[in-house]
């Protein structure tokens, strides 16, 4: 292995403690409110729906093994306006991340129960970070960047270090609430005790408990690729043993949490009226796990930390990747000839991750602008990875299923699922900040005096009409997703399928032979298909 390099083991451990962070400690039981025992089939949906999107994302990531490669697939494919726009999209939800992670370990430590630790609890009031806390956020996002500022070694030992005990806390919680006090008639006798808020309620914990953004963290490994050994076969392995470790461990929480709540508690108010401040901890406290409700907060800071360290990583090489199309300063792009690291990529994220915490200092609100943006640019993954195999279909391809031919429209499908649950107004919200980054991309090609814009235009309005589509139908949804009830439920969806069906198809044909596919070439031209 070359120094430097990242080894599967590493990678995975990395991944892992980005996808295990803030998330699991209340992501249960926002989810067990919105969806009760239902809730359960809301976390394997979740998982899956990550996993048929990351299949995608592996072709791609192992035909082109670079730095930030997930901001330049729908480039090679489609030219550089859509290029730009899956990668501002992706950067925004990344760099947003950096945020709520700090404004989340600050929010945990505001509720340490000890009475030495008095002195956090003015950092947050009325589920607001105050300025007092703002400063402890500044400080966490501070040292998030300075330890990703030395080698990837430094980084992946860190993390490795963190993944160890984000492992362990949370496979401790399951372990002894089970033990501890597990009630079985929690889970209902019947479809209607089973699904309290029927159907709809199972979509809506989706996206509204956490549960997409917190297995949104695979794409660490893809980003990484460029550092990564051997990533011909370990891109594939470790996003697939992350999200499955994952997946594994969200469900058999939120069943130990489901299990572990009073019976007595459930009659008074129903599924809508279990709310706790630390979910874990409050019910570790009262069943008398004390040892545990201490390892709990502990964890509360600990693996909020940790993700926030990794995704400094992801988002800076994120932001490098999108200067080698010329659409942001070249200087963004500059790696420190010791470490190999994007320095300046990660002080530019900071200064306005320290933006965006100044203005939005509640973590539902950060999580919002998380999900919607993530998935804006998750919808050209599969576009670009059936586009690729139309337009090089000789490409070296490590990793190629026959299943993609499936896989692809399912997962563009459900992207816009996704994107509709996250309910009015947060769609078009999201959707403005996204297009925001057009006037960038506008200056750099006049800049440039690009001749091919009407091509990379025509390339690119089936994202943009399918964006408006999403926040017309978002407006005029059924009134479980915010909309004002012209579609009921779950005629909703319908639509959302059939014109999400159509609109993969237009992108597909929107594909075009240019310049972008010789850079992609270069790249590709050295991928291994076998050892």
């Amino acid at each position: 292995m070359k120094k430097n390099q990242i080894s599967l083991f590493s990678g995975v451990m990395l991944a892992l403690s980005s996808l295990i962070g803030s998330g699991w400690l209340f992501g249960a039981g926002s989810a067990a409110q919105v969806a009760g025992p239902s809730s359960i089939i809301s976390w394997i949906i979740g998982a899956a729906i990550m996993m048929l999107i990351a299949f995608n994302y592996v072709e791609l990531g192992t035909m082109f093994p670079e730095s930030g490669g997930m901001s330049r697939f729908a480039e090679y494919s489609h030219g550089q306006l859509l290029g730009f726009l899956s990668a501002w999209a992706n950067w925004v939800s990344l760099i947003t991340l950096i945020p709520i992670e700090a404004v989340a370990c600050v929010q945990y430590m505001s509720s340490w129960p000890w009475s030495w630790a008095n002195w956090t609890r003015g950092f947050f009031h009325n589920g607001t970070i105050t300025n007092e806390g703002l400063w402890a956020v500044y400080l966490f996002m501070f040292v998030f960047s300075l330890i990703n500022f030395g080698s990837v070694k430094l980084l992946t030992r860190f993390t490795s270090l963190i993944a160890v005990f984000k492992l362990l806390i949370p496979s401790l919680t399951i372990i002894f609430l089970i033990l501890a006090g597990f009630h079985p008639s929690n889970f209902g006798s019947s479809a209607a005790t089973f699904m309290p808020y029927g159907t709809k309620g199972i979509f809506q914990a989706v996206t509204v408990s956490g549960i997409i953004l917190s297995y949104d963290a695979f794409q660490t490994v893809i980003n990484l690729a460029g550092e990564i050994e051997k990533p011909h076969k370990n891109i594939f392995r470790g996003v697939w043993i992350s999200l499955s470790v994952t997946a594994i461990i969200y469900v058999l929480l939120e069943v130990a949490f489901i299990g572990a709540v009073e019976p007595s508690m459930l009659a008074k108010a129903g599924w809508h009226g279990v709310d706790f401040a630390s979910p874990f901890a409050d019910i570790a406290i009262l069943l008398g796990l004390t040892w545990l409700s201490v390892l709990l907060y502990m964890d509360a800071f600990i693996s909020p930390f940790g993700t926030g360290v990794t995704f400094v990583a992801t988002s800076a090489r994120t932001l490098m990747a999108m200067t080698k199309s010329g659409n942001v300063p070249a200087f963004l792009g500059r790696v420190n000839k010791k470490y190999k690291t994007p320095r300046y990529a990660m002080v530019w994220d900071l200064v306005l991750a320290m933006a965006l915490v100044f203005f939005f200092r509640n973590w539902s609100e950060l999580a919002t602008v998380v999900s919607v943006s993530t998935f804006v640019a998750y919808a050209t993954g599969p576009v670009a990875a059936i586009s690729l195999r139309k337009l090089r279909p000789n490409f070296n391809r490590p990793f190629k299923s026959v299943h993609l031919k499936w896989v692809a429209p399912v997962s563009f499908v459900l992207t816009g699922l996704v994107i509709y649950w996250a309910m009015w107004p947060t769609t078009i919200e999201v959707i403005f900040v996204v297009l925001l980054g057009l006037p960038i991309y506008f200056y750099y090609q006049f800049k440039k005096k690009t001749k091919n814009f009407v091509q990379q235009f025509k390339s690119s309005i089936w994202l943009l009409t399918y964006l408006a589509f999403i926040s017309v139908i978002s407006y005029m949804g059924s009134n479980a997703f915010g909309g004002n009830n012209t579609f009921k439920y779950p005629w909703d969806f319908v639509i959302v399928i059939i014109a999400s069906i159509l609109f993969y198809i237009w992108g597909v044909k929107s594909s075009y032979d240019g310049e972008d596919l010789k850079d992609a070439e270069k790249v590709n031209k050295d991928v291994k298909v076998d050892d």
